[in-house]
């Protein structure tokens, strides 16, 4: 018996077996799979891949093409026939071969395109054997020119019939036809004029308006895309002696009856084109059947019946009437149906190890029935060589105890009068151990509760045989699992206590070949939250729900579809993460909208109806909860399932969304009522799933708008018939409580899953791999604890259900231990490795599994500081441990003290307790840095200095060497002076600090030292004292009489200036600015004028120096500094403005004029706030 096996491999390598499976050795037909690194060096017979079609029609005006691509191992050559003879390819320089294909390239340029016409074959050849293509038949493509004829016109009476012929010349492929006028428009057709499908024009009956003189035939040849016309006819109508109304007749077909011919698969078109008047309706029907449904159809005005892909039945007599007002005709056309060869079964390539058998099978039909012969290598089998292995008998092949060696391709051919079917097939014998072709380690994933497939592909010679394991436990057919003959290992309904790791194995009589892959079942995604119906107002808010509960492994997205098409492009759909908002709604966003949330291996979705209403003042519609449904019957009673009807109560203005169905089971939970089912609001009925001895009563609440309804009245009450039960204990776990017990425990079932009375549990356990099993039953407990337990030993545990009626399903194996006992064995060669002054490593030899006696959970690590190697004491501190997970077998011991003596050891420990310890382990750390000085005091002896005292470190960490003691001043802002170090001896406990400055904040840095380093330092601040007597006489100066009279004339003479100056300014007092440029030949300061008041020149510096060298610019402007208030500044223009005499006239604009001045100089006009300025 043939059986198709498949395989695939991950990342792209395909693989597709045929199994023979037969009681004498008949083995699978498989194609080899090439990949590089999977199958190296496996040989192959060559296989064609590509080739060009049969009939291959070339363009005159392009190269020619002809493709012949294969396979092999090794690379396949390959060569041509023409016309039956060898076509030497390397002597004709127009023809290419491409490398590494059989692919020829013709260039026709220079040449006639039918030089090369002919029938072409490929063969393609390694050293097991030889593969041929199909007859290539090269034709070129041929638009011949319309033969030269003059067209008469044609006159015809007013009613009569009329065929205008086409004749289009006889194109390679045929022309397609169109009828036209001079200005290239389409003649109009209808059911009067139509075109027939050999492109003549028929007229059922004429009239007038068909007089015209341009009615023009055009042919268009597709290959070469050109179009050629017929010369216009002219049809002239008259009207002097119309025809009268006529019974329909046929102008084609002509006659009743008429045959025709189609192949098997390829499109039948029948015609019929009836003359009458008034004109005649055409109809079709198939005598004694019907037309194929979903394959015909009508074109030309119901003329013209086409039926795609004919079959057999749809052999057989067609009738088509034409009919009008004045009677009808009938014309019977009788399809023949024949059909060229086809496949029932192809060969396929096949591969036998040696002495096995296989058949190669070569199954066609056809009508007539096709001819088969077979050929080896490209030769006919019958010049062949003889082979006593090899049988043929029609269409199949028989090859016994193969040899080595005796690898092949085989030809088929099957033809008849229509054509003809060629196939190649190897038989390659090989001796191959097995190979896994799924990846390694590959990962698939599931939703619970549908099918999980995990892949298998294998490939080797024999065929291998597929194992699967999960868990080390053997995984055999059943109502869970189901090997395919691929190897493919099938879940039916995937749970997820099935995740895990699982394992195939391949295996013939050369080896094998396992392989793991592992299964995640995920969690179904599933809206929680719907979308509602609403009705809203226009211009108001629309706001859909959609919250969705998921795998946390998987991250959903989300689509929103209106009327399952995409949201409109409008700002005012806005998408959240759960929910769409619909802004300003208008009418036009009326309609369902459907939630979509999509995760990679699941999706989930609802919709929602939106309903917009005018906002303009309505009458107040009450909108209320629905009454409760009335009228509840049980009908379509059954064991399992029962259906319940319902009458609906008021709606009251508000559509019933859904009607939700509640149960209570009387028998084990009375009073109780809880959710069964829901259904559509507009649904009255539902069918019901039922559980086994159950007293089920039914009720019904509807949902609207406004809420829920009243819950209805009670369903009389339906009992179910007790069961065997269905579902085992879940949650079943293994675990050791003490070294000879183990604990078995479950969820126990509910009373709905209990499906009779009687409930118990079969409690079943063994030692894994041992034959007999331990069993109890027992009723109303969760766990069973099993004594006399050794310790720590892989069991094999089942808890099934079982009642009055039977047992549940067969069980789940679930693996565990017994419990564990303390280790027995320490660990060994501990040894210490010392980092740091606070830091060592720790490492030791593994204790052997077999005396862990239970699971290792790691290893434990004690140390202790026994003493200070500094202080000789003996102050033990408390033991520490640290705890190092696994099977690690170094450890890091931090914070360490310095300059100490410690002692260690190690033991393991697991879920029990702890091991023996190891022998104890001595170790010392080296010094390190000494911690901070304590009880640091600073006091004041006088006023330059300062005694700073301290205690030593409490933790030495090694031998003091000294002190180092850093000072120094800082002020108010913390910014700090010079610092100072002082190194001090280790037996040194004070010092003093002399000639420091008085009345000064000074900061202070004290660290102890080791031959390490420093240690940390502390900080500490401290002021010298204030020098009182001079802060005295500072005071006793401030209060005497005399100084208090300096200080109030220097203020009096203060004001009387400013007075001065503000008299002066306001009198506009002159400034013989010319004159003082004239005599300040010497830049000497100028003294007060006496005679009218103005002042001269001076400096505004701090030592009041008057300027030397001061100039005034050439260009008469004169310079402002900074500090300067001069009456220059008040000017309007850049230049002062003077009188006559040369007293200044200006405004008091508030200008300034700034001017590059030499080096620092300044020419400023003499100013009587410079005069008061140098005064001060």
């Amino acid at each position: 018996m043939d059986g198709k096996r498949s395989c695939s491999l991950c990342g792209g390598a395909m693989m597709i077996m045929m199994m023979m499976m037969m009681i004498s050795h008949m083995t699978s037909a498989l194609e080899v799979p090439l990949d590089s690194k999977v199958l190296e060096g496996l040989p192959q017979p060559p296989t064609i891949t590509n080739q060009s079609p049969k009939d291959y029609i070339i363009d005159p005006r392009e190269n020619i093409n002809i493709f012949c691509e294969a396979k092999g191992k090794p690379h396949p050559s390959f060569s041509w026939t023409r016309n039956g003879t060898h076509f030497d390819v390397e002597k004709d320089p127009k023809v290419v071969m491409m490398p590494g294909t059989g692919n020829l390239v013709i260039d026709i340029s220079g040449e006639k395109a039918e030089v090369y016409e002919g029938v072409y074959q490929c063969i393609a050849r390694n050293e097991h054997g030889s593969a041929v293509s199909n007859n290539i038949v090269i034709r070129q493509s041929r638009s011949p020119l319309w033969s030269k004829e003059k067209n008469e016109p044609i006159t015809v009476q007013r009613g009569t019939s009329l065929i205008l012929q086409c004749r289009p010349p006889a194109g390679l492929p045929p022309p397609i036809i169109f009828w036209m006028d001079n200005n290239f428009q389409r003649l109009p057709q209808n059911s009067r004029v139509s075109q027939a499908l050999n492109g003549d024009l028929y007229f059922s009956n004429v009239i007038m308006e068909d007089t015209r003189n341009d009615y023009i035939c055009y042919a268009r040849f597709p290959h070469t895309q050109t179009i050629q016309q017929k010369q216009p006819i002219t049809v002239k109508v008259l009207d002097n002696s119309p025809s009268g109304e006529r019974v329909p007749s046929f102008l084609h077909p002509p006659g009743m009856e008429s045959t025709t011919m189609v192949l098997k698969g390829d499109t039948l078109e029948l015609e019929c084109i009836a003359d009458g008047l008034p004109t005649p309706n055409i109809s079709w029907t198939k005598v004694n059947g019907e037309l194929p449904s979903g394959r015909f159809s009508f074109y030309s005005f119901q003329k013209t019946l086409k039926i795609k892909e004919v079959t057999e039945a749809d052999g057989g007599d067609y009738r088509c009437i034409a009919k009008n007002r004045m009677g009808s005709s009938q014309h019977t056309i009788t399809v023949v149906v024949r059909a060229a060869p086809f496949w029932i079964s192809a060969p396929q390539n096949l591969i036998l190890a040696p002495k096995e058998t296989g058949n190669l099978t070569c199954d066609v039909d056809g009508n007539p029935k096709p001819t088969i012969t077979w050929s080896v290598n490209g030769n006919p089998i019958e010049s062949s060589h003889n082979d006593p292995s090899r049988k043929v008998s029609d269409g199949v092949i028989t090859l016994s105890d193969v040899q080595t060696g005796s690898s092949a391709v085989y030809q088929c051919n099957a033809s008849n009068d229509y054509g003809y079917l060629l196939a190649n097939a190897f038989v390659s014998v090989l001796a191959e151990p097995p190979r896994v072709l799924t990846s390694l380690n590959h990962e698939y994933s599931v939703i619970s509760n549908s099918r999980a497939l995990l892949d298998c592909a294998s490939f080797g010679s024999p065929l291998p045989k597929i194992t699967w394991f999960k868990d080390s436990q053997s995984i055999l057919n059943s109502d869970l699992y189901h090997i395919h003959k691929n190897g493919t290992l099938e879940i039916n309904v995937a749970q997820p206590q099935n995740s895990g790791k699982y394992t195939c194995i391949a295996s013939n009589n050369l080896g094998n070949k396992e392989n793991h892959v592992h299964l995640q079942v995920k969690e179904p995604t599933r809206i929680i939250r719907q979308p509602e119906y609403k009705e809203v107002q226009r211009n108001s808010i629309a706001v859909f729900e959609c919250k969705v509960k998921h795998d946390p492994t998987l991250i959903p997205s989300m689509i929103w579809l209106k009327d399952n098409g995409e949201l409109p492009d409008d700002p005012r759909f806005e998408v959240g993460s759960d929910s769409l908002t619909i802004h300003d709604v208008t009418e036009d966003d009326e309609g369902t909208y459907t939630c979509i949330r999509n995760t990679t291996l699941d999706q989930d979705s609802a919709s929602a109806t939106l309903t917009v209403v005018e906002a303009t003042p309505t009458p107040t519609m009450i909108l209320e909860q629905p009454d409760p449904p009335t009228d509840l019957e049980l009908t379509d009673q059954r064991e399992r399932s029962v259906r319940l009807t319902w009458t609906p109560g008021d709606e009251h203005n508000s559509p019933i969304k859904l009607f939700l169905i509640q149960y209570e089971d009387s028998l084990h939970e009375p009073g109780v009522w809880l959710n069964m089912t829901e259904v559509s609001g507009t649904s009255t009925t539902a069918q019901l799933e039922l559980s086994p001895y159950v007293y089920y009563s039914f009720r019904v609440l509807a949902l609207n708008g406004v809420g829920l309804s009243e819950s209805s009245d009670p369903s009389r009450q339906y009992r179910t018939n007790p069961a065997k039960p269905d579902v085992n204990p879940s949650d079943v776990e293994v675990s050791g409580t003490s070294p000879d017990t183990m604990t078995i425990s479950w969820r126990e079932l509910s009373g709905l899953e209990s499906n009779g009375p009687g409930l118990q549990y079969k409690v079943s356990w063994r030692m894994k791999d041992a034959e007999q099993w331990t069993t109890v039953t027992l009723a109303n407990v969760s766990q069973h604890v099993v004594t006399g337990t050794p310790t720590f030993t892989l069991y094999e545990v089942t808890v099934q259900a079982v009642n009055d009626y039977g047992e549940g399903p067969r069980p789940e194996v679930v693996l565990g231990y017994s419990g564990e006992n303390s280790p027995t064995v320490a660990p060994e060669n501990v040894k210490v490795s010392v980092q740091s002054g606070t830091e060592a490593e720790v490492h030791w030899e593994a204790v052997p599994l077999s005396s862990v006696r239970g699971r290792l959970k790691g290893y434990k690590v004690t140390y202790q500081k026994m003493r200070s190697l500094h202080k000789q004491d003996y102050d033990r501190e408390n033991p520490q441990v640290l705890i190092f997970s696994g099977e690690e077998t170094v450890g890091r011991l931090p914070d360490l003290h310095p300059y100490s003596h410690y002692r260690l050891n190690i033991r393991a420990f697991n879920g029990h307790g702890d091991g023996p310890s190891s022998t104890d382990q001595q170790f010392q750390t080296p010094e390190g840095v000494p911690g901070p000085p304590t009880n640091v005091n600073i006091r004041n002896l006088n006023l330059d200095s300062l005694l700073v005292e301290w205690t030593p470190p409490l933790e030495d960490n090694g031998h003091l060497t000294g002190y180092l003691l850093k000072y120094q001043p800082i002020n108010t802002t913390e910014e700090a002076g010079l610092l100072k170090e002082v190194l001090l001896p280790a037996n040194e406990t004070s010092y003093t600090l002399d000639k420091l400055t008085h009345s000064t904040h000074y900061k202070f840095f004290l660290n102890a030292m080791t031959e390490t380093g420093s240690g940390p330092a502390v900080t500490k601040e401290a002021f010298t004292e204030v020098d009182e007597a001079m802060t005295n006489r500072q005071a006793e100066i401030a209060t005497q009489g005399w100084f208090i009279g300096l200080m109030c004339a220097i203020a009096l003479l203060i004001l009387v200036l400013l007075i001065v100056c503000f008299i002066k300014r306001n009198k506009g007092g002159k400034y013989p600015v010319k004159e003082k440029e004239d005599a300040h030949q010497d830049p000497e300061i100028q003294p007060m004028k006496e005679d009218d008041g103005t002042f001269g020149e001076y400096s505004d510096t701090e030592d009041h120096k008057p300027l030397k060298g001061s100039r005034t610019p050439s260009n008469g402007t004169v310079k402002k500094d900074d500090s300067d208030d001069s009456l220059v500044d008040y000017g309007e223009g850049g230049d002062g403005q003077f009188n006559e005499d040369g007293s200044f006239i200006g405004q008091y604009s508030g200008k300034k004029e700034k001017d590059t001045a030499e080096g620092n100089e300044s020419s400023e006009a003499p100013s009587p706030v410079n005069a008061m300025n140098s005064f001060v």
